[in-house]
């Protein structure tokens, strides 16, 4: 996983991969990590008004050749400060 990149494949707890559409990443100074917005291709295609949209912090890999590694959101607080940053991109995306 890398900033600017267009869609990631995960790997579910079955062991079943999936590919992602890469909807935003940025980072978060108050928090020192890089964060990933995306959804599951093929799941909710049919109504791209109600996707369902998933966050993870990640590392990126250092030698750019293999995806880093995704991450919880660890409380309360790195959950609104990502919520606000998806609806300023909304918001931003909707002026456009």
């Amino acid at each position: 996983m890398e900033h600017g990149q267009e869609t990631m494949t995960i790997v579910d707890e079955n062991g079943n991969e999936h590919v992602c559409e890469v909807i935003l990443t940025f980072e978060s100074a108050d928090y020192g990590r890089s964060y990933v917005l995306y959804h599951v291709l093929g799941k909710d295609d049919d109504d791209s008004e109600n996707i369902e949209i998933h966050a993870s912090a990640f590392i990126p890999n250092e030698d750019g050749e293999e995806d880093g590694e995704l991450l919880p959101i660890e409380n309360d607080e790195e959950w609104a400060m990502i919520e606000e940053t998806l609806n300023t991109f909304i918001d931003e995306s909707e002026e456009e």
